[in-house]
């Protein structure tokens, strides 16, 4: 299992979120490209970056900080949020990004996810499916649609997608422990596809769970934070 440690950008700014919701945003680092650099000292192999001016405005904001860590870091950069073309994919991946996280589109506009899909090969692209109560929600969490999660994740199986993020909004930055039970059922409901879990992480038992599960990754934000997670032990135990 991979260990992705999280930076959140909004108006150039390391951040994290409490339920997604914008009103609660919280400056945890004060420099993007240190703290990338602390997680490849300590093991980390990806980081999970997320451009939340770009998911609230549905266009690349940040994106000078997201090539900066692609270059001048031996990170691979797994990125999304406004990612809503195959254009700004295209760029994303040129400028040295190893995966784009498409979100709302994949809802929205499934042919683009198809067309991407074969245009990029299933190793570049990722859906994000962040869901309340079961139903996915998108545009930065604003809205909320009468899809289940499970059903959303079949449906882009069959356009190709190998690659999930799941996240159970409720969860993300509470640092309660991941939903296992949504996660589980996303694993049992879907076939040939690569899960990585996201939102609620607090301590190694939610890495501990994940790996047993079989899941492919875990997303780790606030819990490396604010201490109660430490980065290199868990990407030493999920290495092994």
């Amino acid at each position: 299992m991979i260990i992705l440690p999280a930076i959140d950008i909004k108006d150039g700014n390391c951040v994290r979120l409490f339920k997604g919701d914008f009103s609660t945003v919280e400056k945890v680092a004060s420099d993007y490209l240190e703290t990338a650099r602390s997680f490849e000292n300590a093991g980390a192999e990806w980081i999970h970056m997320v451009d939340l001016d770009g998911a609230k405005e549905g266009r690349p904001v940040n994106n000078k900080i997201y090539t900066d860590v692609a270059e001048k870091t031996n990170l691979k950069v797994e990125l999304g949020g406004g990612i809503r073309s195959l254009e700004t994919i295209r760029e994303y991946l040129d400028m040295g990004i190893s995966r784009v996280i498409l979100g709302s589109v994949a809802l929205k506009n499934p042919k683009l996810v198809r067309d991407v899909v074969e245009k990029f090969g299933s190793e570049k692209i990722a859906v994000g499916i962040d869901a309340m109560n079961g139903m996915v929600a998108t545009e930065g969490w604003l809205e909320t649609s009468d899809v289940n999660y499970i059903d959303l994740a079949n449906q882009m199986i069959k356009s190709g997608v190998k690659y999930f993020i799941f996240t159970d909004i409720s969860k993300d930055g509470t640092l309660t422990g991941v939903n296992k039970e949504q996660l589980k059922a996303l694993a049992d409901g879907t076939e040939n596809c690569n899960i990585i879990a996201s939102g609620g992480v607090h301590t190694m038992d939610d890495i501990i769970t994940c790996k047993e599960m079989g899941l492919y990754g875990t997303i780790c934000g606030k819990s490396i934070y604010k201490g109660t997670l430490n980065l290199k032990e868990a990407v030493e135990y999920a290495c092994e």
